[in-house]
């Protein structure tokens, strides 16, 4: 069973300039009398950027639509800002002081010592606040870790101006060639006492 169709194209004083309708009335078939309606621009066509016709019934068409798109449509992201990181909070660390690790008997573990070149920086900021916060910033950060680079008494003075949230709350960290050699050698031993474990 073949459909004939009678086709009528004009321009749609309702569309923007070079975009036309087309009507198709169905005059034979099942769908007898109803009418396919077409909206096409005439602009320039690129069969690069050719998309195929999108069949559309919604509530708010008495029939169905063909959408033909002559244009690929993009979106354009807003890159005005930049990339946006969630805020972070400062000296979130100190929410963790009190807090300790402990075995399957719920005994603590002992703490832990720093480095006597990690300087705590910040109001209140103790040796356990520092352990956490190195810890975070070694696990999390993609950036290099280099610590506070502001003055001691800026820092201490006014930290919601002058801490970086993306750094530990340690002075600045300078690491020399013998800070290098001598965890080289701690981290030796260590692997020698582990072979001597193993073994017995």
């Amino acid at each position: 069973m073949s459909v004939t169709i009678e086709k009528t194209k004009y321009e749609c004083a309702a569309l923007p300039k070079r975009w036309h309708r087309e009507d198709m009335l169905r005059k034979t078939g099942i769908t007898v009398g109803k009418v396919d309606v077409m909206y096409y621009s005439r602009g320039v066509r690129n069969d690069a950027s050719l998309v195929p016709p999108i069949r559309q019934t919604a509530s708010i068409f008495k029939q169905p639509v063909t959408v033909y798109k002559t244009q690929e449509g993009r979106v354009k992201t807003d890159f005005k800002h930049g990339s946006q990181e969630k805020p972070k909070q400062l000296i979130w660390e100190k929410r963790l002081e009190g807090l300790r690790a402990c075995d399957l008997d719920g005994v603590e573990f002992e703490a832990m010592e720093l480095p006597k070149g990690l300087k705590a920086v910040g109001p209140n900021v103790c040796e356990e606040t520092i352990i956490q916060s190195v810890a975070t910033a070694l696990h999390v950060s993609a950036q290099p870790i280099t610590g506070q680079t502001g003055s001691r008494t800026s820092l201490e003075k006014n930290p919601g101006v002058f801490l970086d949230p993306k750094q530990p709350l340690v002075q600045a960290v300078n690491i020399q060639d013998d800070d290098i050699r001598r965890q080289e050698d701690r981290v030796a031993a260590a692997r020698k006492k582990l072979q001597e474990a193993l073994k017995d």
